[in-house]
């Protein structure tokens, strides 16, 4: 039996009450109560490790070389923000750079936010944010949809070489799900898909990694993901325009917006509900 197979099998055997269970579960033992992540090895193997290592070395080496041919700047003044401080502080450092090399700063921009999707490191909201604030909306938002769809899809075919383990480890539940509702709505895929990508049912994260697992063809992958990243980037690069009003991250997702985005997901999955509304009938 796999790893990956003794993890799943761990979960099912969990429970789900407050005595044991929550996220990764509990099992019983002599011992005792015993987490399911306790003694459970690390998923991937050392080739795949090998293979991980590959392509993150290739990446970063191929980052390396655009920006030492990129001209001089203050690279002390130079890092990926985590709070809305930094990014104005980011934001005023590099508005002349931008200006000045508009070229050479959208190739950095570009190689910097397909690299931080691809591997999954947090922070592309920042970069999105940072487009708008520095291209206004509507090359900001080519400039984030291009980036984010590339990166995603990057994602997708490095998880479909070493993922399947790594998403069987950390999501056994949520992947059997989505495998499920996946297998529900062949006829209607994108739809489905849209759906997802417009509205935060699902982490994009896991999306974009379980995506090859459950079989979803990449056709269906890249269009759902370029269409239906499209509002939700809308309003994060509007949204850069007035960095000054931002106080956190939270305040671009209110009630509000989170209800047009599920609207806007629903117009997407219509056909699918309509269609098993007639077979139902």
């Amino acid at each position: 039996m796999t790893v990956g197979a003794r993890v799943i099998v761990v979960a099912e055997n969990g429970r789900e009450d407050g005595g044991g269970g929550g996220e990764f579960g509990f099992v019983d033992s002599p011992s005792g109560k015993k987490t399911k992540m306790e003694g459970a090895r690390f998923p991937l193997s050392r080739g795949e490790i090998a293979v991980a290592v590959g392509v993150f070395v290739v990446f970063c080496v191929g980052l390396g070389c655009i920006y030492l041919t990129m001209p001089e700047a203050e690279y002390g003044k130079l890092k990926l923000p985590r709070t809305m401080s930094e990014l104005r502080l980011l934001k005023e450092n590099l508005a002349v750079y931008a200006s000045d090399h508009p070229a050479q700063f959208i190739l950095g921009y570009c190689s910097t936010y397909i690299f931080m999707q691809t591997f999954m490191i947090p922070g592309t909201i920042f970069m999105s944010l940072l487009a708008g604030a520095l291209f206004g909306v509507v090359r900001g938002l080519v400039l984030v949809v291009f980036n984010a769809t590339a990166g995603a899809s990057s994602c997708f075919f490095l998880s479909k070489l070493i993922g399947r383990p790594i998403v069987t480890w950390l999501w056994p539940e949520k992947l059997r799900f989505f495998q499920g509702e996946i297998g529900k709505r062949q006829e209607k895929l994108l739809n489905y898909m849209l759906f997802l990508r417009v509205t935060p049912t699902l982490p994009n994260l896991f999306i974009n990694l379980a995506s090859p697992i459950v079989d979803i063809p990449f056709h269906v992958f890249f269009l759902a993901t370029l269409v239906g990243l499209l509002p939700a980037s809308f309003i994060t690069v509007k949204a850069g325009l007035a960095l000054g009003d931002l106080k956190s991250v939270k305040d671009l997702y209110d009630f509000k917006t989170l209800v047009v985005l599920f609207l806007i997901g629903s117009v997407a999955i219509f056909p699918t509900l309509m269609k098993r509304k007639r077979i139902y009938e």
